[in-house]
């Protein structure tokens, strides 16, 4: 049989290892026997083996030394060495071949290797003793910063709060932003929130930084309290968004931000809803990217958003689906439908209603056998949730279709939550008004508050009731606010900073993980759901064609058929120049007239085929076939105007001269639909009293 020649055998040896007791013992023997008998041979001087031995000792015992040695350990070494020297000189001047001799040597190398194995042990015993007076001395160090904290902040809580507590323990953050004080409430019925209700007078006093805070929150029972102290601001910095995009599922949570300690703040929503509050400007808009980039990552949730601003709350997570990839492979969008118009958004909340009464009936065999009143949620049966952008001003709105709307999402809240139907509604601000509905308080266990220091319309106390001691100057920047769940009490987070370009690589890393919409489910919801990605319903998504003015979708861009409805052209307005000696509001109304003539057959012409039904006026625009639509129009017209004055702008009056010959409309009532606009934020109101004007939105700066 052939062998490998490549193949070792034999014993392997590391020659690059230290000597131990045994070997470096038998090293040195065979060592002194050698020169011994060379020396013997040659007839060597014997002195020489004694003072190479000498000077062997002296540069092991430096050596030794450097290394803070042990002086026993020095001893054994250099005892070692001149031994060995004075028995080799020995047998120089002898004989190394004799009885006496090699027993001699025998003798010294098992005394060299029983002193080292002693030597080596009292070493090891050594160091750790010594780490352990380090690893004491650390900890009386720590011990006594932490009792030192505990001493500072009793005798504060004592003079602020008038309450003396028993400190238990203090526990540093891993982060180094702040600590933990556990302590013991006095006996006498004294509870946390005496502590929590003076959360400023406590930072204030120890002069924390801005942007820290001292709150208090219940503890392991009733009688002890937890203080948690944030030492360093870390709301005032940006933190972008973790780029580790792996899987998430609503039972594991979904992280929404992170506190001042640096844990991610976990929400589930499983049973709960959310509520989020923030004016313009405090960042939410961004918070709700991450709202849906988490649930981009889910495998068990489809997200459905509702956005009446034009969708801007989805458009960037449908856009990379509808406008292809360098990949060129299929995309998936980050939502699983986008509603930005009142009818589309109709058609949604439909579906969702269907949706959950018929899994009611479908799925019960499926719960009895699982043993649960509770849908089994998993990436074949996904719960769907609700993101409604500014969804609680739908709520408190007195306006009929908006009332219609709210219906629906109240009665999505009220039956779906065992089949796992749940919403993240969005406001403006924490007033009364917004979070008057008892349903939306009782069902929104997930409150969120994004301040950004703006104090008008958020009212703390309502958001968060029954914890005290929350001001809206603690957190002063974009992004920042107060956050609580069902399983953490309210208190400083900021939200992550997510970006476009993030949200882009989020919806192509997780295309292939969205789950889809179960069978019955998908039966339910019928064809309104099937089709909602269809052309004729996205087009308004990817038309360019007009990114100089308003790219919203319009009020009937859409109809429970699906089918898109016609509208007027106006983008020739763009780029037309006023010539000389025509004012502008003439200019604007010729425009508008021939853009009205161009679109409806109003205008005469001689090869049009003659109408079914007699036309009065006709050398103008008749539109009292429009009935109760010609309010609509004249709206749609002054909004029109309103685009086409440019950055400069215009007011009531300007408008109310262009259409006055063809609808009649007066100055107030155009005056009110400006106020509503400027409301809304289709339009921006510029000056007061008679030198107010008003400038479309997609003239605006921000636009």
């Amino acid at each position: 049989m052939a062998t490998n020649p490549k193949k070792k055998t034999g014993v392997p040896l590391d020659w690059a290892a230290g000597h131990g007791p045994v070997t470096g013992a038998l090293s040195a023997t065979t060592g002194a026997y050698a020169v011994a008998a060379v020396g013997a041979a040659t007839h060597m001087p014997p002195a020489w083996a004694l003072a190479a031995a000498t000077a062997g000792a002296i540069g092991h015992t430096a050596a030794g030394l450097r290394q803070r040695l042990a002086g026993r350990t020095l001893g054994a070494r250099a005892s070692s060495w001149l031994l060995a020297g004075g028995w080799t000189t020995w047998a120089c001047a002898t004989t190394p071949l004799s009885w006496t001799a090699l027993g001699s040597l025998a003798t010294l190398g098992v005394g060299m290797a029983a002193a080292a194995r002693a030597v080596g042990l009292y070493e090891e015993a050594r160091e750790n003793v010594a780490m352990e007076e380090a690893a004491a001395q650390i900890a009386r160090d720590l011990s006594a910063e932490r009792r030192s904290i505990a001493v500072e902040w009793a005798d504060r809580i004592q003079r602020v709060c008038g309450v003396s507590l028993h400190v238990l323990a203090v526990e540093m953050w891993p982060t180094g932003t702040g600590f933990s004080i556990d302590a013991e409430l006095p006996t006498g019925g004294t509870t946390y929130d005496r502590i929590a209700r003076e959360s400023a007078r406590l930072a204030a006093d120890a002069r924390l930084p801005h942007g820290c805070t001292a709150t208090a929150s219940p503890g392991v029972d009733q009688g002890r309290v937890l203080i948690d102290v944030t030492t360093v601001n870390v709301l005032a910095e940006d933190l972008g968004y973790p780029e580790e995009y792996g899987p998430l599922s609503v039972h594991t949570g979904f992280p929404w931000g992170v506190r001042t300690d640096g844990r991610p703040v976990n929400v589930f929503l499983r049973e709960q809803c959310a509520l989020a509050a923030g004016p313009t400007g405090s960042g939410k808009t961004n918070w709700v990217h991450t709202v849906i980039a988490s649930m981009a990552r889910a495998t068990d949730v489809l997200p459905w958003v509702i956005d009446l601003n034009a969708g801007s709350a989805g458009l960037p997570w449908v856009r990379p689906a509808l406008t292809g990839n360098e990949e060129g492979r299929a995309v998936r969008p980050g939502i699983d439908w986008l509603a930005s118009t009142p009818e589309e958004a109709h058609l949604m909340l439909d579906a969702a209603i269907a949706i959950a009464k018929r899994r009611k009936v479908a799925y019960q065999q499926l719960m009895a056998d699982a043993n649960t009143d509770l849908l089994p949620v998993s990436p074949n049966l996904p719960q769907i949730i609700l993101i409604i952008d500014e969804g609680a001003e739908i709520l408190a709105s007195s306006d009929r279709e908006m009332r219609r709307l709210a219906e629906k999402i109240l009665e999505v809240i009220r039956i779906s939550r065992a089949m796992a139907l749940r919403t993240v509604l969005t406001a403006l601000g924490a007033t009364g008004s917004v979070l008057g509905n008892l349903m939306i308080r009782r069902e929104a266990k997930v409150r969120v508050a994004l301040t950004g220091g703006e104090k008008e319309g958020m009212d703390l106390a309502k958001l968060f009731p029954g914890a005290p001691g929350l001001r809206v100057e603690q957190a002063p920047y974009k992004g920042s606010g107060f956050f609580g769940t069902p399983e953490s009490s309210p208190g400083l987070f900021k939200a992550w900073r997510i970006k476009p370009a993030q949200i882009r690589d989020i919806v192509l890393a997780t295309s292939d993980r969205h789950p889809r919409l179960d069978e019955i489910s998908a039966k339910a919801a019928g064809p309104d759901y099937a089709r909602r990605w269809d052309h004729n319903r996205t087009a308004w998504i990817t038309d360019t064609h007009d990114t100089g003015h308003d790219m919203s979708p319009p009020a009937s861009a859409t109809s429970p058929g699906g089918a898109a409805a016609g509208g007027l052209a106006l983008s020739a307005l763009r780029d037309t120049t006023a010539p000389a000696g025509v004012s502008e509001e003439d200019r604007l109304a010729a425009e508008f007239r021939r853009q009205i003539d161009a679109t409806f057959p109003t205008a005469e012409c001689k090869e049009a085929e003659p109408p079914s039904m007699p036309i009065s006026n006709a050398g103008g625009l008749n539109l009292s076939a429009l009935g109760g639509e010609q309010d609509t129009a004249a709206r749609t017209a002054a909004l029109a105007v309103l685009q086409a004055a440019g950055p400069a702008g215009t007011g009531a009056s300007a408008i109310a001269r262009v259409l006055a010959e063809e609808f009649g409309t007066n100055r107030q009532t155009i005056s009110g639909w400006l106020q509503e606009w400027a409301d809304d934020g289709t339009a921006l109101r510029i000056g007061a009293g008679t030198k107010t004007r008003y400038v479309h939105h997609t003239h605006t700066p921000e636009a």
